[in-house]
C-alpha cells in the first residue's frame, strides 16, 4: 500500500496518536508527576495552537523534504467534517498538517526520521 494515498485526515488521525504517546512518554520521565499535571503539562505540546507553532517553527527551518512538505499541505487542506475545539479553523488545520506528516512517517515506517521530528517538536515547545 502506497501511504501517501491515504486520506490526509486519516495520516492526521495516526499522527495524533503518535504525537500523543511519545509527548506523554516524555513528560512521564521527565517530571515523574501526579497524573492532573502530567496532563496539563501534556497540553503544551498536544494543543492545536502549540501544533500550529511548531509547524511555523519547522516552515521557517525548511526542516520537511518536498515529500513530507506535501503531506503537510495535503493535512492542512484537507475538510474536516469535525469542528475545532478551542481555536480557529486555520490552526486546526495547521495542527492538521503536522498530524498528517507524522502519521506519514509512522505508518512509513521512516522510524529515524519521526524521531528526529518528534524530539524537534519537543525541542521547540520547550524553548517557547
Amino acid at each position: 500500500m502506497d501511504i501517501k494515498l491515504l486520506n490526509p485526515l486519516t495520516l492526521a488521525y495516526m499522527g495524533d496518536a503518535v504525537l500523543d504517546q511519545h509527548v506523554r512518554e516524555y513528560i512521564v520521565l521527565k517530571l515523574q508527576s501526579k497524573p492532573n499535571r502530567l496532563h496539563q503539562f501534556r497540553k503544551s505540546y498536544v494543543s492545536a495552537k502549540s501544533q500550529a507553532q511548531t509547524l511555523e517553527t519547522l516552515f521557517e527551518m525548511g526542516w520537511f523534504t518536498d515529500e513530507e512538505l506535501d503531506i503537510v499541505k495535503r493535512g492542512r487542506n484537507a475538510k474536516s467534517h469535525t469542528k475545532a475545539k478551542n481555536t480557529d479553523i486555520q490552526t486546526y488545520r495547521k495542527s492538521s498538517g503536522l498530524e498528517a506528516v507524522i502519521g506519514y512517517l509512522y505508518l512509513d515506517h521512516q522510524e529515524e526520521r519521526l524521531e528526529n521530528l518528534l524530539d524537534m517538536i519537543v525541542q521547540t515547545v520547550n524553548e517557547r
